[in-house]
C-alpha cells in the first residue's frame, strides 16, 4: 500500500510539473528553442497519440515511463530557472483551484487525428485502389 501512495504522489507531480511546463512555454522569458522543445512535450504528454500505442505489452508504456520524464527533465533544463520557479507556483494555485481545462488544445488534437485519418484514407485507396485499365 506504501508503494502504491508513492506512485501516486509522483504522478501528481509529474502533472503538476507538466502543467508548469506549459504555462512556461507561453512565458515571454522562455527562449524560442525552450518554447519549441516544452510544447512538443507537453503536447505529447497530454495527447492520445503515443509513438507506441499503450495496448501493445510492455513497450506500450514504455515511451510513457521514459521518454516523457526525460523529455521534462531536458525542458527543465532549458527553461530560465526564474521563469521555472514563477510557473510551478501558478501551476500549484491552478491545481489546488481545480484542473485546467484548454479547449483550444482538444480542439488541436481533434483536428490533428481528422487530418491523420484523412491522409490514411488518402493514402490507402492511392495504394490499395484498383487502377483503371
Amino acid at each position: 500500500m506504501r508503494s502504491l501512495e508513492k506512485f501516486k504522489q509522483r504522478v501528481r507531480r509529474l502533472k503538476a510539473e507538466t502543467f508548469a511546463l506549459y504555462l512556461a512555454a507561453r512565458h515571454p522569458s522562455t527562449p524560442w528553442y525552450a518554447k519549441m522543445l516544452v510544447a512538443f512535450i507537453v503536447a505529447y504528454a497530454l495527447s492520445p497519440i503515443d509513438l507506441i500505442p499503450d495496448f501493445i505489452p510492455v513497450l506500450g508504456y514504455l515511451d510513457d515511463l521514459i521518454l516523457i520524464p526525460i523529455g521534462i527533465a531536458l525542458a527543465i533544463k532549458l527553461v530560465p530557472p526564474a521563469v521555472l520557479t514563477e510557473c510551478r507556483t501558478r501551476s500549484q494555485e491552478t491545481l489546488v483551484n481545480g484542473k485546467p481545462v484548454s479547449r483550444v488544445a482538444g480542439a488541436v488534437i481533434i483536428t490533428l487525428w481528422l487530418v491523420l485519418a484523412a491522409l490514411g484514407i488518402v493514402w490507402g485507396y492511392a495504394t490499395f485502389a484498383p487502377t483503371a485499365l
